[in-house]
């Protein structure tokens, strides 16, 4: 399967919805659905930071994905308007603002369900994600949103292929040197020899950055901007 950066952008979220909006609206919707439902955290967790309980942030992420939906916002975007991460906290930002009460804002089991919310899952991730040395980063929430999901694609093709418990062994060592009586216990443990787990390594390694690479083309306006993305987004988490 080719997963080159020119096939990523004939399904790139920024055209998911404007391009069918007036001749297909129920896929259009359906495809918008399926955007919030990727990039809620990073709005969940910056409501939350804005001194929200779990309850009225529930409700305020739930609020702005479907004012999103229903207003279409990002019909009246333009995809030169740059990146998705900074569109979607200028629009959150004004969406906020527009709220003057806890009163005003959707109330939860309302008419549609954008965002199938669990707080517990929620609170969960919020709680990993807060240190109070990040501050208000939506771009680093951006970013562990981003990472999370491409670890799960990983995984996934692993499962796929009957090779979870190679994914589980070398998922420990994708960014990081294995000493050679490692490499030799780990190659023992999976029934390889040396030079095969070097292969499959290499490989997992790879198959990370095309899927990290592919992730990220969803987000960016064009293909040129995908490495700056990438090398941004890895920057934020470093900084972290």
């Amino acid at each position: 399967m080719n997963h080159n950066r020119a096939d990523g952008f004939n399904t790139t979220n920024w055209s998911l919805v404007p391009a069918s909006a007036d001749e297909a609206p129920g896929r259009a919707r359906k495809a918008m659905e399926r955007l919030c439902s990727r990039y809620w955290f990073p709005v969940y967790a910056h409501v939350r930071r804005r001194g929200n309980g779990a309850h009225q942030a529930e409700d305020l992420t739930q609020g702005f994905f479907e004012y999103v939906i229903e207003r279409q916002v990002f019909q009246r975007a333009q995809q030169d308007q740059g990146r998705l991460r900074s569109f979607i906290l200028g629009s959150l930002r004004h969406y906020l603002q527009n709220q003057h009460n806890r009163e005003s804002a959707l109330k939860r089991g309302g008419r549609h369900t954008i965002v199938p919310l669990d707080e517990s899952i929620a609170e969960g991730l919020y709680a990993k994600e807060q240190p109070a040395a990040f501050g208000d980063s939506f771009d680093r929430q951006w970013a562990v949103t981003l990472i999370r999901r491409v670890m799960e694609n990983l995984r996934e093709e692993y499962s796929a292929r009957g090779r979870a418990d190679v994914h589980d062994a070398l998922l420990p060592h994708l960014t990081c040197g294995l000493p050679g009586v490692e490499r030799e216990r780990l190659a023992a443990n999976l029934d390889m020899d040396p030079a095969t787990l070097r292969v499959a390594i290499h490989r997992f390694r790879h198959r990370f950055g095309e899927l990290l690479r592919r992730e990220v083309a969803y987000t960016v306006a064009a293909p040129d901007d995908v490495e700056y993305e990438i090398r941004y987004l890895l920057s934020v988490l470093a900084d972290g």
